[in-house]
């Protein structure tokens, strides 16, 4: 299998697992952020103000807008994000992101094997507290980043969802380990079932 596909929300994890396996496998590294982005995280390093569009994004819509907008935008890049898999595949590729979204998956015609990883909601809300130093931030950008974690939710809600329902990889790492163990759990995955057409009877 020359294409590996990692999906997942926010902070989950995706980055660094890919860069494991990527580097284990010889296979080529991207991001679906690279081939387009969304306003993302409404936060920044200490000394920089966050863009005012991102600003506006977030304090316009709910949480359930959020959800909607960033599917939207997903949905509109896919073209992209399947012509990428399709020129990649001879040479391998490990693709990781919110785009990897699973009803566009299993519409594929290259051989793939991809995994959703997932983590529990505190587990979510403690690392972009974290990373947005959460504590330290006026009011008003606590809730920039309440409405991104918010958002995160809902999206990762939708897409357990739908990797239950189309039976594919799916792994929760909420339980603290290394990327290099968390790869070694991607190695050993079962493949995917692809109801929707195709063949994906071989594994990593």
């Amino acid at each position: 299998m020359r294409v590996v596909l990692i999906g997942g929300t926010s902070n989950v994890g995706k980055s660094t697992a890919a860069r494991v396996l990527a580097e284990r496998l010889g296979f080529d590294l991207v991001s679906t952020d690279q081939l387009g982005r969304h306003p993302g995280r409404p936060w920044t390093d200490p000394g920089r103000e966050v863009p005012a569009h991102v600003v506006e994004h977030y304090q316009s819509l709910t949480g359930q807008q959020l959800v909607n907008a960033l599917l939207d935008h997903y949905d509109r890049m896919w073209p992209r994000i399947e012509e990428l898999i399709t020129g990649r595949s001879a040479a391998g590729l490990v693709l990781e992101g919110s785009g990897v979204w699973p009803a566009s998956v299993v519409q594929l015609s290259t051989p793939y094997t991809a995994v959703w990883l997932s983590a529990d909601d505190d587990v979510l809300a403690a690392r972009m507290q974290k990373a947005s130093r959460y504590d330290e931030l006026p009011d008003e950008s606590r809730q920039l980043v309440d409405k991104f974690l918010a958002r995160s939710l809902g999206y990762q809600t939708r897409m357990l969802t739908l990797v239950e329902q189309l039976a594919l990889n799916h792994l929760d790492v909420t339980a603290p380990r290394s990327p290099e163990h968390i790869a070694d759990e991607l190695l050993q995955l079962p493949p995917n079932c692809r109801p929707s057409g195709g063949d994906n009877s071989q594994g990593l």
